[in-house]
């Protein structure tokens, strides 16, 4: 009797594992189907994700509806991140260069300690609008790391264009450059 008992909890326990070996691959191939970036990828542009987030420095929140009119540049980032540190310099001169038509650059502090972000900003010189957020956000934005770049055009409508990785290097500078030109379009 002992051995079949012993059989069945091994058996029982091979089951569990299988089952919940299936629901995390189920898991993986599912979640993403229908993040901001795969809508994107697949031409399905519409509607930014709403929010309205504290500023990193104080003095209130800002929310996108607020920004309706003009042309947003949407940048996923953390204080720890390396390829972060790299690409503020450049889209602080985005957005020095073209805030008279409009831009702005909106930094999106997450998954980071508040007190580092702001040194961040400090120590690199950053006066684009920088907010905190918690790490829910991610999901409505399917963000999958950082850093990671959205461009919201005046009607406040993702355009076709989503930056995965540091906005200025490679082939991303073309797709940066591309964003920012559907973001800046004349409404």
């Amino acid at each position: 009797m002992g051995r079949s008992l012993k059989l069945a909890a091994q058996g029982l326990a091979v089951a569990g594992v299988a089952g919940l070996l299936t629901l995390l691959v189920w898991r993986v191939v599912h979640q993403n189907r229908n993040t901001v970036a795969v809508q994107i990828a697949h031409g399905k542009t519409g509607p930014a994700p709403a929010f309205s987030l504290p500023r990193l420095e104080g003095g209130g929140k800002v929310s996108l509806a607020s920004l309706r009119g003009k042309a947003v540049v949407v940048n996923f980032w953390a204080s720890w991140c390396a390829p972060c540190k790299r690409e503020a310099p450049a889209l602080e001169r985005s957005w020095k260069q073209h805030s008279r038509q409009g831009l702005v650059v909106l930094g999106i502090d997450a998954n980071d300690v508040s007190g580092d972000a702001r040194r961040f900003a400090r120590k690199l010189g950053i006066t684009y609008p920088l907010v905190h957020a918690p790490t829910t956000i991610w999901d409505d934005w399917g963000v999958t790391g950082v850093p990671e770049t959205f461009f919201v055009d005046r009607r406040g409508r993702l355009v076709d264009v989503h930056v995965a990785g540091p906005v200025f290097d490679g082939t991303n500078r073309g797709k940066y450059e591309r964003g920012l030109r559907l973001a800046l379009r004349p409404v």
